[in-house]
């Protein structure tokens, strides 16, 4: 497909409703308001797609963003300078997805989380919860950093990093084991972070109840 037909395409599965949601979640204009089910649609007809993905980017539409961080092919995608670009979380979460899939997800997640910028810095956060998805390897001496300086900077961050932070340690509390109490530990120490999420009904969970709760789970599936 090529950018003006994935353009339309965007407009005709956009809805005033949607765009009502988007906004509430502080995407900006311009945006058609196009459900992630139709964007991930539009991902499976496209396949992946480098040319197509920059085109969709340059356009500065939201939904053209999400798609075009959907496409885009990791090891070539220009993610640095998307970081830099970076004005909505759902982009910011899609850009750490696609940073993990790369040979340098360590080195962007670094130079990211410590960014001053409240976007690029959730997305540094968020780029180490994907690498654990992944199950990418993460050594031990990497997840004990991450969690000296969670504990160290969250009280002090902005507001969606302060909850990129507290997922990245969820993510470490459960993806690494031999990290566990120490993760545990700095919730306990940290206490409830609390994140202004607007009109939405997003929640930053209490990281020690959510890792053990995962832990848990873990027990009983065995």
């Amino acid at each position: 497909m090529t950018p003006t037909e994935v353009m339309a395409a965007l407009k005709r599965k956009g809805s005033a409703q949607v765009r009502k949601i988007w906004r509430r979640h502080g995407a900006k204009e311009p945006m058609f308001g196009v459900k992630f089910a139709d964007l991930y649609a539009l991902r499976k007809r496209i396949g992946s797609d480098g040319a197509l993905a920059e085109a969709l980017w340059k356009t500065g539409n939201a939904d053209a963003r999400n798609l075009a961080l959907l496409v885009a092919e990791p090891a070539t995608a220009p993610l640095a300078r998307w970081g830099r670009e970076l004005d909505w979380s759902s982009h910011a979460g899609l850009l750490a997805d696609l940073a993990a899939k790369t040979s340098h997800a360590a080195k962007l997640q670094k130079a990211w989380s410590a960014s001053t910028g409240d976007l690029l810095a959730s997305a540094g956060w968020a780029t180490l919860c994907a690498r654990l998805k992944l199950k990418s390897p993460l050594a031990d001496a990497e997840g004990r950093a991450a969690v000296k300086a969670i504990e160290k900077g969250i009280p002090t961050a902005p507001n969606r990093t302060r909850h990129a932070m507290n997922m990245a340690l969820c993510a470490v509390g459960i993806g690494m084991p031999a990290l566990r109490k120490a993760a545990l530990a700095a919730a306990a120490r940290i206490g409830r972070v609390e994140v202004d999420h607007g009109e939405t009904g997003c929640k930053t969970p209490d990281a020690a109840a959510y890792i053990a709760k995962a832990a848990q789970r873990e027990r009983t599936s065995r």
